[in-house]
């Protein structure tokens, strides 16, 4: 059998392209984790299965924090971009990556004061003249919940 499926790898180049795709996606995600966990250089201390599965999924749960942050600015600032005239392509958006490092400070100071106001609403389409751009406009016009904070 991995012989059979070890061939159809080798003669299909969409096959191929396919799981290369799927490999750098979860390489970079593992590189990004990696970086965002400093603490020891990334090492588990304790030998406590308990503790390292609450540290995994700490780090999980950071992660997913700081990707989901960097893709709502990465959102608001391509709805920017499309208001002002550019043109996104399609293309061009399956290009980008969240798991960008130059926005987080890792060891930054965080305004933590209005952490208790809720985010206005989401808006996920880049369309300017529906029904929810309009409702997000009035939102994106409050000051950004990052707003002096220098970063992520």
């Amino acid at each position: 059998m991995r012989t059979i499926v070890l061939l159809h790898y080798l003669s299909d180049p969409v096959l191929r392209e396919q799981i290369q795709r799927a490999t750098n996606k979860a390489e970079a995600y593992n590189g990004f984790t990696k970086w965002l966990h400093f603490g020891s250089h990334g090492y588990l201390r304790s030998h406590d299965p308990e503790l390292q599965e609450k540290a995994i999924k700490f780090l999980d749960l950071v992660a997913s924090s700081v990707i989901f942050s960097t893709t709502v600015d990465m959102t608001e600032q391509l709805r920017q971009m499309n208001i002002t005239g550019l043109t996104i392509r399609t293309e061009d958006l399956a290009v980008i990556s969240p798991h960008r490092r130059d926005n987080v400070l890792r060891f930054g100071d965080y305004d933590t004061t209005s952490l208790h106001i809720p985010p206005g609403p989401f808006q996920s389409s880049f369309a300017t003249d529906s029904p929810e751009a309009v409702a997000y406009s009035h939102v994106a016009d409050q000051p950004s919940r990052r707003e002096g904070e220098g970063g992520a």
